[in-house]
């Protein structure tokens, strides 16, 4: 599994702030310097306000390093727990391309 080249981490804050709020501008600079780091897709939770994203990864090294030393930055300067999830991306590519996902060039 470690030589997977497409790699997918959810992250959730446990927050309720309007995304109007949100300095998505600075933390995209960090996220964006990030090793391994392709793309984002920021979440802002209908009703709830939580903020989240899906990120890209080319390997899993790259996204254990962000899920694991990284990320957990982010909500602890909010003063908040956080939710993250790493998924396969080769696995899904069928199924999700089949569906026309973004992340496989549609």
């Amino acid at each position: 599994m470690s030589e997977l080249k497409k790699v997918f981490v959810y992250t959730e804050l446990q927050i309720s702030v309007p995304f109007t709020e949100v300095a998505w501008k600075k933390i995209n600079e960090g996220i964006k310097k990030q090793e391994g780091f392709v793309r984002k897709t920021w979440l802002s939770g209908l009703n709830s306000n939580t903020v989240g994203g899906l990120y890209e990864f080319n390997s899993l090294e790259s996204a254990q390093k962000f899920a694991w030393d990284y990320f957990p930055n982010e909500p602890r300067a909010f003063g908040v727990s956080f939710q993250t999830k790493i998924f396969d991306g080769e696995i899904v590519e069928d199924a999700s391309r089949d569906m026309k996902s973004p992340h496989y060039n549609y």
